[in-house]
């Protein structure tokens, strides 16, 4: 019972897929660069290999469980999986580079990270739906997603922010942000200047600031360094290399003519050296 009603299904899918060539007009497979095929209450989806060509796919409002007809599209550019009941995504589209837009929503995708996992080869994925997934009530969602899929901009309809960026990279990659921190003084360091985040405080992140040895004193009060803040400037400039830049006044220098008219008479250049730090 459940073979015959499988083939069904899949004689159902081919003759969908028959008609929208037919009505399309496409005569050769090569010719195909879209094709839709959404909302028809298809459970089975014919493979497509052979069109090589294949941009533009729409699956939308339909039944579909698995992605098993797409191995050998490898020029998608677009595709439309929303509405349908997927519950896994893995080994079917990471071969699929190219893609740029990638709808998922309603569907029943539960586990984050292989879901996440089939999609990183996609560098040019720029708009990414997949809320109403199970895998969306998970509390890392958004930070997870936007950390370990860098190329998308629009992800669930909601453009990321780059506040969102900088806090997941604090979670996901700690020792990029201390890296990143340290650059920014100027200066390598080896002590975090932000504590290691936690899932459970995300949102409570306290700055901690760490001085130099010397500056702390009895109970733990902490004294300037400095009272003036230009001996700090002073002292900060003085530890740089100095450098020296030199030029010379070409007013005072004769020309070519000059020289052989004898109008001007030759001088040494005056040379102007200016040294700094």
């Amino acid at each position: 019972m459940a073979a015959a009603s499988a083939g069904s299904e899949r004689l159902k899918g081919e003759e969908v897929l028959k008609n929208q060539l037919k009505i399309c007009g496409f005569k050769k497979d090569d010719d195909v660069t879209e094709l839709y095929l959404g909302e028809r209450g298809l459970k089975e989806v014919p493979d497509l290999s052979q069109f090589h060509i294949l941009m533009y796919l729409w699956l939308n409002n339909n039944k579909i469980e698995k992605l098993t007809f797409l191995k050998h599209n490898c020029c998608l550019r677009e595709l439309y999986l929303n509405n349908n009941e997927i519950k896994n995504i893995a080994g079917a589209l990471r071969h699929v580079h190219s893609l740029q837009i990638l709808l998922l929503h309603n569907n029943q995708l539960k586990n984050l990270e292989t879901t996440v996992n089939e999609l990183k080869g996609m560098m040019s994925l720029q708009t990414l739906n997949l809320f109403n997934n199970p895998l969306s009530q998970d509390c890392r969602y958004r930070l997870y997603v936007l950390y370990h899929l860098p190329s998308v901009l629009l992800l669930d309809r909601k453009e990321i922010t780059t506040k969102e960026r900088s806090l997941a990279l604090n979670i996901y990659n700690h020792k990029k942000t201390l890296v990143l921190q340290s650059i920014g003084f100027g200066k390598r360091i080896d002590v975090p200047l932000l504590p290691k985040a936690q899932f459970n405080k995300i949102w409570s992140f306290t700055k901690v600031l760490r001085l130099p040895p010397g500056c702390e004193f009895g109970n733990h009060l902490v004294k300037i360094p400095f009272e003036n803040p230009e001996d700090a400037v002073f002292v900060r400039a003085m530890k740089r290399s100095i450098m020296e830049f030199s030029t010379v006044n070409w007013d005072k220098v004769p020309t070519s003519e000059e020289k052989r008219l004898g109008t001007k008479p030759e001088k040494k250049p005056e040379k102007l050296t200016i040294k700094f730090r």
